[in-house]
């Protein structure tokens, strides 16, 4: 199936899709006459999301939907027009408007490919162009990136801990509405879920779409064998029964009687699920009166709150799940809301087109120092294609990468990574765009899902483990380091 557009989930116009202060900047640009100045942003993170050793990039097909269809409407225009000041006059001149009128995007855009594992401080998107469209970009790009990233970490993580069970997304009743819904239920499948109970995501995105039935159900009936036999009647094939409405056990051994009538009329009972009490000891309970029973294929599903900590635990306990329903803590990635991701310029072409002025935002905290120059991340790999290392380096000064380069952390000078000249490497940010032209074929939901799985297994387990996982090496090629730390000099050397 191909991508679900982002313009015919929404709007036809989703340009206003901003901040005011992304306008203001961009008016001010286009008084001081800035507007087509070349400049260079980069997306990325400054730390991986749940205290883990890695991310998964995700939201390019949005964004990529999103930068095609970026063109201000007459409604846009109009409304903007509408804007006043403090002193009550209009807070954009009609010249400016007619400007906005007639934009058309024409930027370079390299990025990650969605599924790919990424780290602290590595460009997710690379975006270069006239300064006023690129400072433009930025709310709606880091909006898209940022929750999908955030939701398909969350979800290869979940998957790392259930193993080769099935893992259903059961999040739409508890996440941020039904926009939120829709993008969490497509970045879980991405990250590695297996199937939704999000009809709308099942439709749009190709998604499996699962589900049971509610305690309601079994509640509108005089109890639980007649709600049970209800439920077979309409789905032989198909029927997961909830046996926790009143008495767990005793639920488990109402819906073996079903699963006897149904065996008789030539179908099986294809699970039942827990979603209450204690899972470890109710799923191990239940496992002992299927199989005594006779019901060794029929599943257990749990569902309850879980996340990928507690999955880890239930299995350390011996509990007998087969598929996990995960809900709240996935779509909504209840431990860390947000990833924290930002949007910074990095080089901003001089006035007289004579080269290049590499920008640096400064601070206190070393971590929230950014990274000047145009940069490309290169991975360095075995040849089974496992990663080792990844470098950051400016392809506005190509000469100063050495054949054997070394990696300098950029926050501890002292850790160093010396690479082997033969050592294999792919280049990971790609051209998408090409002077607002789209120039890369978007791979399929199932093909960037795959992939994600092949990323994250590629991985030393040291590092996809969840408590204190290890630091995977991401560091500057040395004279990107040095240029780095001469710039942050240069701004600090100030009289007393």
């Amino acid at each position: 199936m191909s991508p679900t557009p982002l313009s015919s989930l929404y709007a036809p116009s989703l340009s206003l899709a901003t901040d005011l202060y992304q306008l203001t900047m961009a008016y001010g640009y286009w008084k001081q006459g800035m507007q087509d100045r070349e400049a260079v942003f980069h997306l990325y993170f400054r730390r991986p999301p749940f205290g883990g050793g890695y991310a998964v990039c995700a939201g390019l097909t949005y964004a990529v939907d999103w930068l095609q269809h970026l063109r201000f409407a007459e409604d846009d225009i109009t409304y903007l027009g509408s804007l006043r000041g403090s002193q009550g006059a209009a807070l954009f001149e009609p010249a400016f408007l007619e400007y906005l009128r007639t934009l058309a995007f024409s930027c370079d855009v390299e990025a990650i490919a969605e599924g790919t594992v990424v780290f602290a401080n590595e460009p997710l998107l690379r975006i270069q162009g006239p300064l006023l469209q690129v400072q433009l970009l930025e709310t709606a790009l880091l909006t898209l990136v940022n929750f999908h990233t955030l939701i398909t970490t969350k979800a290869a993580r979940i998957r790392e801990a259930a193993g080769t069970d099935q893992v259903l997304e059961f999040g739409l009743r508890r996440a941020q509405g039904l926009d939120g819904g829709l993008s969490a239920s497509r970045a879980a499948y991405l990250g590695g879920a297996d199937a939704t109970s999000n009809v709308l995501a099942g439709q749009r995105f190709g998604i499996p779409v699962k589900g049971t039935h509610a305690h309601s159900w079994v509640m509108s009936f005089p109890d639980e064998y007649a709600a049970f036999s209800a439920y077979a009647d309409a789905f032989p094939d198909d029927s997961v029964f909830l046996v926790d409405t009143y008495d767990t056990l005793e639920g488990v051994r109402q819906a073996i009687k079903v699963a006897r009538e149904l065996r008789a009329r030539g179908h099986e009972l294809g699970g039942i699920r827990l979603d209450s009490g204690d899972l470890a000891y109710l799923s191990r309970e239940a496992r002992a009166l299927l199989d005594e029973a006779g019901f060794p294929a029929t599943r257990i599903v749990a569902s309850n709150d879980l996340d990928e900590n507690l999955i880890l635990s239930l299995k350390q306990q011996g509990a007998r799940i087969d598929t996990w329903g995960v809900g709240t803590k996935l779509v909504t990635a209840h431990d860390q809301p947000a990833l924290g991701g930002v949007y910074k310029l990095a080089a901003l072409r001089k006035a007289d087109d004579s080269g290049w002025d590499f920008t640096i935002k400064m601070s206190e905290q070393l971590a929230k120092t950014s990274i000047p120059g145009i940069l490309q991340v290169r991975r360095y790999q075995t040849d089974k294609g496992e990663p080792r290392a990844d470098l950051l380096y400016n392809t506005a000064a190509p000469d100063s990468l050495p054949p054997s380069p070394t990696i300098i952390d950029p926050l501890d000078a002292t850790r160093r990574r010396l690479i082997r000249p033969e050592m294999a490497f792919r280049e990971l940010l790609q051209p998408v765009f090409r002077r607002g032209k789209l120039v890369a074929e978007l791979p399929a939901l199932a093909d960037s899902r795959a992939h994600a799985q092949r990323e994250v297994q590629s991985l030393d387990p040291s590092i996809r483990r969840f408590l204190n996982p290890h630091v995977y090496p991401v560091g500057l090629e040395e004279s990107l380091h040095t240029f780095r730390t001469n710039l942050i000099l240069e701004k600090r050397a100030r009289p007393l």
